[in-house]
């Protein structure tokens, strides 16, 4: 169970005091930046502290893992920032390393096979890499290595800061829930607690310059809980490719050039094979007659041959842990678990995260009712 708790301190100021706490231990601070609205919030509370000479700045290590098909204005904004930490003692490191990413538009198969900054594929990137990046480390396994887990070797001697908060989903709120202390090698979550809100009113408070694509996803209808920004090719920032052409029209042929799939964006993403569930694709759907499906009865069927079913070892695993859930919890699941089921089965769900969301929705509503 997830327990919260008041503090006498408001959430901008447990995040300074969280901040110089770790300072104080004398060892090294990593820092990952990625430019987005969280991390920025984040940088300038990190500057604002070494600029009043409360924090030390050369035990800052600021890491950007560059991941080649980003927004223009994420490279500008990450330009700047890189700029402002050199000039305040601290060191800047802008990695652009072959590193493997899932990539939701290659079949939608199981395995994060889009490789950042392919050599193979050196004449189709997305841009050029910066002239001041790495572009290899000892401790990288090449074209092996998420991202994550080439940075949780690099920064094993320190104390990792990460811009994550708990509101942006269920499953990282139970996590850092169990959180009780930072140690060396750990990492440290300073606006774990921010809302939306406390993330936004802190950029307008402080006049902090945000990348223009978030203005343009506003300006397109995005809601406020959906402005996130990253890669092109997960299943949860897919959608930004939909109107790529509106935000930088000479991007989406780069991206395309990159990605053949791409395009599938556009021409399926009020679909199910994107999990989307919008008033539009209820429309067509209905203007098409199609009929609505029993999802418990596909769920079932899909589940019921699952070597014939699913391609992969690694697929077949995921399936299984669905089997498992459908017989254990086949009262408590209701339509629209079925469904999000359903559309996981087929749309894959290599990190479990729909699995996750699904449990905590079947046994939250179950504890709820009794």
């Amino acid at each position: 169970m997830i327990v919260t708790k008041e503090s006498k301190y408001t959430v901008v100021e447990a995040a300074y005091k969280r901040i110089e706490n770790l300072f104080s231990n004398g060892i090294k601070i990593y820092f990952s930046f990625s430019g987005g609205k969280d991390s920025l919030c984040l940088a300038y509370i990190l500057l604002d502290l070494i600029q009043k000479r409360r924090i030390d700045p050369a035990l800052l290590h600021v890491h950007f893992i560059d991941e080649e098909a980003i927004f223009p204005c994420i490279e500008e904004t990450v330009k700047k920032w890189r700029k402002k930490f050199l000039m305040a003692g601290a060191t800047f490191t802008w990695f652009c390393v072959q590193v493997r990413h899932f990539n939701c538009l290659n079949s939608l198969q199981d395995d994060e096979s889009f490789i950042c900054w392919d050599e193979e594929k050196k004449d189709a990137w997305v841009r050029p890499k910066p002239s001041f990046a790495v572009s290899s480390h000892p401790l990288l396994k090449e074209r092996k290595d998420t991202y994550q887990q080439f940075l949780e070797r690099v920064e094993a001697d320190g104390i990792s800061i990460i811009a994550a908060r708990a509101e942006e989903s269920i499953q990282r709120k139970k996590y850092m829930a169990k959180i009780s202390n930072v140690t060396l090698g750990g990492k440290c979550y300073p606006i774990y607690d921010w809302t939306d809100n406390d993330v936004w009113l802190f950029i307008k408070n402080h006049h902090i310059e945000i990348p223009d694509i978030y203005m343009y996803m506003w300006q397109a209808g995005t809601s406020k809980k959906d402005l996130r920004v990253s890669q092109f090719f997960s299943i949860d920032t897919a959608k930004q490719l939909v109107k790529l052409n509106e935000f930088y029209p000479d991007l989406m042929e780069r991206v395309t050039r990159r990605e053949p799939n791409a395009y599938l964006v556009s021409l399926y993403w009020d679909t199910e094979m994107f999990r989307r569930s919008s008033r539009t694709r209820r429309q067509l759907q209905k203007e098409g007659g199609e009929e609505k499906k029993d999802y418990k009865r596909e769920v079932l069927k899909i589940l019921s041959n699952i070597p014939s079913n699913f391609r992969t070892e690694h697929e077949r695993k995921i399936a299984l842990s669905y089997k498992k859930l459908c017989i254990k919890a086949a009262p408590l699941i209701r339509e629209r678990e079925w469904k999000k089921i359903y559309e996981a089965l087929i749309t894959g769900d290599p990190k479990r995260r729909m699995l996750r969301a699904v449990i905590q929705d079947i046994y939250s509503k179950a504890r709820r009712e009794t």
